[in-house]
């Protein structure tokens, strides 16, 4: 998976370039600024935070009781996976499909608090954990911290993140969380397509169990979470200059190397669209901040305002595009991704002046 913290060398160009730049013609001096600045009022965003958690605590929720039900269907077939498509196809391509849904409801529940769950340092683990983890035998950098054990009694052993759990169980990429003797064609049209798969209802319920768990542990975490500056301006520092890698795994996904993707994950939401809700969820974050920043500079804390928004228009107007079927090469996710993180690291950059001026620290 994608590391989300930009790089401590990048965290550390950013904060030179703001300690070597010169202030603009009749500007006071910093400390004047700071002391003449605008208490920040950081309740909006942890509301939000809170109504995020809830709806994914929401989703994941039904999707363990789907996952339970497909697992008890499952079980009267004594996990035979050809008798269970021969005498119960309707209700397990039920299953399944909802299975599928609440996932999709899930995906944007987290992706638009992910700025803020992967920025702030108290939250960061469960960004790991639930969306950005790698297993452990794909590294040892931003491993979960978590193993999964199923009814059946295997033990997944540090497998990877719960988001890349689930969908590559539901739209059967990794085979052998698959029952792959089965011709699952749940749509009835005679061709048994892309996603149409029998998940192991093992792997299904226990992922779908931990990840209902997790869930549940970040909304009390958020719940006690006492969000500061530092937090607030980290997070949009930390999260923002991370285009290049999102645009990366957009070009190794399906949604442009088509069957030839190198990715089993991202299949069923492109990366695109987690792009443009991580972003309205970081102008959720300036938003809480920005009056903050215009009273230490009105033209800055409008600029930066202007550019975050033209930055998730920018990867709207893409994904627009791709929904209307226009297809894109690798060449283009390059130069789209090359662009972004342009604006992006200028955005972040804006952020760190603007931060130092009201005297706050990022942590990096």
């Amino acid at each position: 998976m994608l590391r989300r913290f930009v790089s401590g060398v990048m965290l550390m160009s950013l904060l030179l370039a703001t300690a070597c730049s010169s202030p603009t013609a009749g500007e006071p001096p910093a400390a004047a600024r700071a002391d003449a600045g605008v208490k920040v009022d950081l309740s909006g965003t942890k509301s939000y935070l809170l109504t995020k958690s809830r709806e994914l605590v929401d989703e994941t929720g039904d999707l363990k009781a789907v996952a339970g039900a497909y697992y008890d269907l499952a079980k009267l077939h004594n996990f035979d996976y050809a008798a269970l498509w021969a005498k119960d196809a309707a209700a397990a391509g039920r299953q399944v499909a909802a299975a599928k849904e609440h996932f999709l409801k899930a995906n944007p529940a987290y992706e638009l608090m992910e700025g803020i769950v992967a920025g702030v340092t108290d939250l960061a683990q469960f960004d790991i954990d639930l969306d950005a983890g790698i297993a452990a035998s794909d590294g040892t950098e931003d491993v979960v911290s978590f193993d999964v054990t199923l009814p059946d009694g295997r033990v997944l052993a540090k497998p990877g993140n719960f988001f890349f759990l689930a969908e590559v169980t539901l739209w059967g990429t990794k085979a052998e969380w698959t029952a792959a003797e089965v011709a699952a064609d749940m749509d009835g049209n005679g061709t048994v397509e892309f996603g149409e798969a029998l998940p192991d209802a093992n792997v299904l319920k226990g992922v779908a169990d931990a990840f209902a768990a997790k869930s549940g542990e970040l909304l009390k975490a958020a719940e006690a979470w006492e969000p500061t500056e530092e937090d607030a301006f980290t997070a949009l520092v930390v999260m923002i200059p991370t285009m290049d890698e999102y645009f990366g795994a957009w070009k190794e996904s399906r949604y442009v190397a088509g069957d030839a993707a190198s990715s089993i994950q991202f299949v069923a939401t492109s990366r695109l669209q987690d792009i443009a809700d991580i972003l309205a969820g970081l102008e959720v974050v300036y938003g809480s901040v920005k009056p903050a920043v215009a009273g230490a500079d009105a033209a800055q804390a409008a600029q930066i305002e202007g550019n975050l928004q033209g930055l998730r228009a920018y990867v709207q107007e893409i994904l627009a595009k791709e929904r209307a079927g226009q297809k894109f090469t690798a060449e283009n996710a390059d130069l789209y991704g090359a662009e972004a993180q342009q604006r992006a690291t200028a955005i972040a950059g804006q952020l760190t002046q603007a931060a130092a001026k009201l005297g706050v620290d990022i942590e990096g």
